[in-house]
């Protein structure tokens, strides 16, 4: 996977725990594009809560090669929203400056996260 795919994830992972239930279609899309071992899903269902499921899943993700990312927003059908705001993040994310290095562009946090943490609003 990218690194920009992978900052992708990392930086909403609070927001995709929150809105993604990946128990059911993310998870048997993941297994049959080969993203997925079986005992990846295995170990994946076997998590207590769907925040773990998810969790873990994206723990997984960035070690599965370099279709992970974008089989992971195919497989977010039953969720338009997320796979906007994850193809948004990605378009945003890096921006390459002409010498090769890598530019973080800058955003403000997205809205439900303030809500998850509402001192940072203050900041």
């Amino acid at each position: 996977m990218e690194a920009r795919d992978k900052q992708v994830l990392r930086s909403l992972r609070l927001e995709l725990g929150a809105e993604v239930l990946v128990e059911g279609l993310v998870l048997q899309y993941l297994y049959q594009e080969g993203v997925l071992t079986e005992s990846h899903v295995q170990e994946i269902k076997a998590q207590a809560t769907g925040l773990r499921k998810t969790m873990l899943l994206l723990d997984i993700l960035p070690s599965r090669g370099p279709k992970a990312f974008d089989a992971f927003l195919d497989s977010l059908q039953e969720f338009p929203w997320v796979r906007e705001k994850l193809e948004k993040a990605r378009e945003e994310a890096i921006v390459e400056l002409p010498a090769g290095r890598p530019q973080k562009v800058h955003s403000r946090p997205a809205p439900k996260l303030l809500e998850l943490c509402p001192l940072d609003l203050k900041l």
